[in-house]
Order: C-alpha cells, then structure tokens, then sequence
C-alpha cells in the first residue's frame, strides 16, 4: 500500500521504502541532509530522473552524461564516479522490488558552517541522494487519451541546458495547469514555445514534418527528446529542429510531448483548442510503440 503519492504525476512514493543518503542505504522515513546543504539553501545542484521498465533502466547512459555534463557547467564535481552511480540505482531498484517507475537522484556543493554565496573553501563532500517511485509509465491513461496543456510566460533562467533543482517556475507552471485541468504547461518566449513544465515539445505538420525546437540554452536537452528524433530520423522522417508558436501548433496535424516519466505523450488541445481532430493522432502513436520498443530493447 502507497503511503504517500506525488500529485504531480512523477510517481508514488513509498516512505517505508528505500532512499540512498551518501553511502548508506536507509529507510525512506530515515533519509535526511543538513539544513546547511546548498542544495536546500541556495538550490546549489543538480538532478536526473530515469525511468525503469521491468526492473531495468531506460536509456540511463544518456540521463548520466546529462548528469556529468550539468555538474560541470557548475562546476561541481560528482562524489562517485559514474559507473558507481549506475550500481547504486540499480541496488536501489532491487531493494525496492521496483519495477516501474523511475530513480530520481539529485547531487549538491553539500553542507558547510557557513550560508555563503561563494563556493565554500576546503575539502566539503557533495551530497548525493537517490530514490525510487512507482510508476505505470506504459499504462497510464494519458498514453491513450492525450493531454491538454496551457500555455505561460517562461519566467526561467537563462541557463535551462543545465538541469537544475532550482524548479520554483516549473513549479509555478505545473500548478497553473493543475489549476486549469490541463496535464502540463507549455513556457512562451518572444511568442515561441520553448518546452514544457517538465517535457519536450513536438509538433507534426500538415506536411508531416516533426518540429521540436533546437538544443540551446533556451532549453534542456531532453534525453527522451534526443531518443525520439534519432528514432525518427532512423526511419526516414523528416525532423526539423526550430522554434514553433502556439499558432503552429494549433494549426498541426498532431502535437506531443515527451519526457522521462511519460515516454511520447499525445497534447490534444492547446489553451482549450483543440489540435488536429482531439485525439491521440497515428504519428504519435506510432513513435510511442517505437520508443517503448527501444526502451525495452535497450534497458539495462
């Protein structure tokens, strides 16, 4: 029985599970970090969130070299290596008998006396924290209806290549289409969609074109995202890397989004308009089958 579950759709999470805490395997409920963390006082971190089918996780290589590659444009460095953190997830999925849902592990500069903006000096540890959440990725109700999303101003950073646990708009945004029903929030800029509140966005064209935006810093560099467009490319569909508008998506045959925790994700209406016939449309269905394949094929 779940004790607890995440409203926001990311999962159900158990307390009496178990959580990793910088070394130690522990129960959930036990799991704790210094209120001096920068994590907790500054969001001085970084996350990664990976998904698992049948026990074994997807595409994870990717979700690391995100992983390594945001800790370096901070400037932080990792306190285990990360073959060591593909060990620890994967005891972690065994301890918790998971065999849906997602590992979330998140990483900071760690705790030190002193609330300084400046990078403490010194030999301060990292924190390191990891935990599981059920998840039925492949049977949520979602993958056949499709969702609504709305449309909000992106009020975030300038760096949103680097996957940061500073969330607060993204927060502010889920809520929002919470608010509204919706199942996520598309972030506009200079009148173009950038991405969701925690996805990707694709459109397909009346000339069946798929269009997602380019990788910068406008964005992060979604791996599902990646996955989805080399897929798509393997079998000879065209891919078009730039901004679209709101209008553009409305005027498409199909539009989706993509992510960790929802694979390929139909967006049936817009702002409560509706995108093509308001239905989960062939395309997307199909680059669903085809992740999901690769997603199983690829596990480890």
């Amino acid at each position: 029985m779940y004790d607890a579950a995440d409203r926001s759709g990311q999962g159900r999470i158990r307390l009496h599970q178990i959580a990793y805490v910088n070394g130690s395997f522990v129960p959930l409920s036990e799991a704790k970090v210094s209120i001096l963390d920068r994590g907790f006082l500054f969001a001085d971190g970084i996350y990664e969130v990976s998904a698992v089918l049948d026990g074994r996780l997807v595409d994870n290589a990717s979700h690391l070299a995100r992983l390594a590659r945001s800790v370096g444009e901070i400037k932080l460095k990792l306190p285990e290596s990360v073959e060591r953190i593909t060990e620890i997830q994967k005891e972690l999925i065994a301890r918790n008998q998971l065999a849906d849902g997602l590992v979330y592990l998140e990483v900071t500069r760690g705790a030190h006396s002193g609330r300084d903006f400046a990078f403490p000096k010194g030999d301060v540890r990292p924190t390191l924290v990891m935990f599981t959440a059920a998840k039925d990725i492949i049977g949520a109700p979602q993958a056949k209806t499709g969702i609504s999303v709305i449309t909000v101003p992106d009020i975030r950073w300038a760096r949103r290549d680097i996957k940061s646990v500073a969330l607060l708009a993204q927060v502010l945004a889920k809520q929002a289409a919470a608010e509204a029903g919706a199942g996520e929030a598309w972030m506009i800029e200079d009148g173009l969609v950038t991405e969701g509140g925690s996805s990707s966005a694709f459109i397909l064209t009346q000339d069946d074109v798929l269009v997602t935006r380019h990788n910068g810093s406008e964005i992060l560099p979604g791996c599902t995202r990646k996955a989805v467009v080399k897929l798509a490319e393997e079998r000879q569909l065209r891919v078009e890397e730039r901004p679209f508008s709101v209008d553009e998506a409305l005027r498409a045959k199909e539009a989706f989004i993509t992510s960790a925790t929802v694979f390929v994700q139909a967006v049936v209406s817009i702002d409560g308009k509706t995108v093509g016939d308001g239905k989960p449309g062939p395309m997307t269905r199909r680059l669903r089958e085809i992740y999901v394949d690769f997603a199983r094929a690829t596990a480890v």
